[in-house]
């Protein structure tokens, strides 16, 4: 990758070389090295850049304009449709019963309302761990 597009790239991406540094897992000072040039880019640091820009995507031009939204993670159409991990997990249901629809139906006429994806609860609750279920000794199952 040429400075240039990596310069371009990381200002895009970052708003702060400190924030770019803590990313990257390095020292502002390598950050500064690396944008005005006395360095060459760390070739890792390059493909962690282009991941991020890309939203953890393949490089193939079908998958131009898709795009994955870190902070609510929802996988986000180039149209502008989002969908979170739930609703392409059950996608495939989906359109099985969407193809049953239609043979039995046929089309429908007139536009289709369209709904936002539904939220779902974040793997990390900000620090409150759920409660443990209570530990019964296999000895005291035993006994009645």
């Amino acid at each position: 990758m040429l400075i240039d597009a990596f310069r371009t790239l990381f200002w895009r991406e970052f708003d702060s070389i400190d924030a770019g540094a803590q990313y990257f897992h390095v020292r502002p000072i390598t950050v500064r090295r690396w944008l005005d040039g006395s360095t060459v880019p760390n070739p890792m640091a390059e493909k962690l850049l282009i991941i991020k820009a890309r939203g953890y995507l393949p490089n193939d031009w079908r998958w131009a304009g898709f795009r994955v939204d870190e902070g609510n993670a929802w996988l986000v159409t180039p149209e502008g449709h989002k969908f979170n991990p739930k609703d392409l997990d059950a996608f495939p249901l989906w359109r099985g019963e969407y193809m049953e629809l239609l043979r039995r139906h046929g089309h429908i006429k007139g536009p289709i309302k369209t709904q936002p994806p539904r939220e779902h609860p974040k793997p990390f609750r900000g620090g409150r761990r759920c409660e443990a279920a209570p530990w019964i000794p296999i000895r005291d199952k035993l006994r009645k």
